[in-house]
């Protein structure tokens, strides 16, 4: 896969496709399609259409079993994980950023409307606003977050929102990738004082859909 400045992204899921509006010009990473949201995704799709009954074959299968579970992505930008999940199954999804990004988000909600079969839930959050985590209500079987990491000053507040919402019998699904030499060092050391960190071999990724410096993860609390 090649990673395109494009002002359109296309991305299949399955028979579907779906399809991101991005602005790179944009002083909000938020309005930018970044890698790691199609890593998850077709990370997924691979695993999602193996048997789940033969966890010798599907490793997976319990993560991305997504029959009655709820979820909540947190910095979704363009709403490109959220989106690709849904497709494959997992349908109670709230797609959360901060308020300049919203209407990017809710540009390519309506552009993807009729693939998705109607508009996905939306709401605002800032990470260190605990008013707006209690707002959210119950938590979540399954927290997605995908290239959020880049920003020492966030990373306390991220691993702080992603414990609040994460269920304890719940997950974190991650997609990563090294921004910040300085935000790395502090995301894991927090990480590994409240997770347990299940990291992705690389060759279980999509070989379409997979470089050599982004990972997925699958955190869940000690």
């Amino acid at each position: 896969m090649k990673f395109t400045d494009s002002p359109v992204i296309d991305l299949a899921v399955g028979a579907s496709h779906l399809s991101f509006q991005q602005d790179n010009g944009s002083m909000h990473v938020g309005t930018t399609v970044w890698p790691c949201s199609l890593i998850l995704v077709k990370f997924a799709e691979r695993w999602t259409t193996l048997t789940p009954s033969d966890p010798t074959s599907n490793p997976y299968a319990d993560v991305l079993d997504f029959h009655n579970k709820r979820a909540i992505e947190l910095g979704t930008g363009c709403g490109v994980a959220a989106m690709g999940l849904y497709l494959l199954g997992l349908t109670d999804v709230i797609l959360t950023d901060i308020a300049p990004v919203m209407p990017a988000l809710k540009r390519n909600l309506k552009r993807n409307k009729n693939v998705l079969g109607r508009m996905l839930k939306s709401a605002q959050l800032y990470w260190n606003n605990e008013d707006q985590i209690k707002a959210l209500g119950a938590k979540y079987d399954i927290v997605i977050a995908t290239d959020v990491v880049y920003i020492e000053e966030t990373v306390g507040p991220l691993v702080k929102a992603m414990e609040a919402l994460v269920k304890d019998d719940g997950f974190v699904l991650l997609g990563y990738q090294l921004r910040s030499p300085e935000a790395h060092q502090l995301f894991w050391e927090i990480c590994g004082r409240v997770f347990d960190i299940q990291k992705v071999p690389h060759e279980h990724l999509h070989p379409d859909y997979a470089y050599e410096e982004t990972d997925v993860y699958i955190l869940r609390k000690k």
